[in-house]
């Protein structure tokens, strides 16, 4: 089993999918590492030789990736929420940012619909 960036890579798939295991490493850039790697991307991750997870490994730690990658983003919204701005309002109130309508649609931002009073099942 491969270990990247702290993650146990799934050792049955393809190297090329189990990259986007790497939180921060979609599809583009997993061909992006391979292709730079040298490493076949229908190679299964037990078949890996430890040079070719060494140099993964190292083209992997060149990218901000997990733990840094989920900080930065998490830095990001505290900051567009301290200066107030309507992108941080809506952060904060748990609202779609990004324009969408919420008259109908918009569930996974808020949550479940409440519960009607009197309504028979």
């Amino acid at each position: 089993m491969a270990r990247i960036a702290g993650i146990n890579l799934p050792a049955k798939k393809r190297i090329e999918v189990a990259l986007t295991y790497v939180h921060g490493i979609g599809r583009s850039r997993a061909r992006e590492v391979l292709a730079r790697t040298g490493v076949n991307p229908n190679t299964k991750v037990m078949d890996l030789t430890e040079q070719e997870v060494t140099a993964l490994r190292k083209e992997v730690e060149g990218f901000t990736v997990e733990g840094d990658l989920r900080r930065q983003v998490k830095g990001n919204i505290q900051r567009l929420i301290e200066i107030g701005c309507y992108r941080g309002v809506r952060h904060k109130a748990g609202l779609p940012v990004r324009g969408q309508k919420t008259r109908t649609n918009a569930r996974t931002w808020k949550g479940p619909r409440p519960a009607k009073a009197g309504k028979r099942k």
